[in-house]
């Protein structure tokens, strides 16, 4: 009884550890996609003035990726726990493939502006307006703007197709996955905010795994208490 108990417990808690860290990465990344967005010009090609007044909150956007790419991975890792056998492998790899290149594209984007401030506050006269201001400034635009929304757009559609296969999740919010999936592979980056799609997706997924989580655990079947 003591292992079949374990493994009860184990099972009731991973769609609330799942549904927390979906919204913990949901809240950071958003809160983070927001400040960037307020603190720095859309356009790639600008020179970089914001760099004297805004870096503080660009710095502090920054800082809140790590603990959002934390938190992703324990959301997908606790998601695959929570298939189970029934995790489609093709569908799996795709899956935890795309979660895994977003986050590197968030992380190397980050590293990236990062290193701009850093580049700034050591010699502020030099950098703005550089060539080399521009180039890492241009690389951070393209990755975040066209590859890492990609990646997130393939992560939806894998996870809707997963969703729909085994019904961890409901099949409209599927549904809505696969629409707005379809707009971040076919958006273009003139498109103003449209990487928010992803945080607000999986942070509907996570409150519904939530709710369904806080309604009470499954019921056991008659075979399993017999044994």
């Amino acid at each position: 009884m003591m292992p079949e108990a374990r493994l009860t417990a184990s099972s009731l808690r991973a769609p609330r550890a799942a549904a927390i860290a979906g919204i913990l990465f949901s809240i950071l990344l958003i809160f983070s996609l927001v400040l960037l967005r307020r603190s720095v010009p859309d356009d790639p090609t600008e020179a970089g003035a914001w760099l004297g007044t805004r870096a503080s909150s660009v710095a502090v956007a920054l800082n809140l990726v790590p603990f959002a790419g934390i938190a992703f991975l324990w959301f997908i890792g606790v998601l695959r726990d929570r298939l189970g056998e029934r995790e489609d492998r093709f569908f799996a790899t795709v899956f935890l493939g795309s979660g895994l290149l977003f986050l590197a594209m968030l992380f190397f984007s980050a590293a990236v502006a990062g290193g701009i401030i850093i580049a700034f506050a050591a010699a502020p006269e030099r950098l703005v307006g550089s060539p080399t201001f521009a180039l890492a400034r241009a690389i951070t635009y393209e990755i975040m703007n066209i590859y890492a929304i990609k990646m997130a757009g393939v992560f939806m559609i894998a996870t809707s197709t997963l969703a729909l296969r085994t019904g961890f999740i409901a099949r409209w919010i599927a549904l809505l996955g696969y629409a707005l999936a379809l707009l971040l592979l076919l958006s273009t980056r003139k498109i103003e905010g449209i990487l928010l799609a992803f945080p607000l997706w999986v942070l509907l997924v996570s409150l519904h795994i939530l709710v369904g989580n806080l309604r009470g655990p499954p019921q056991v079947s008659a075979p399993a208490l017999e044994e």
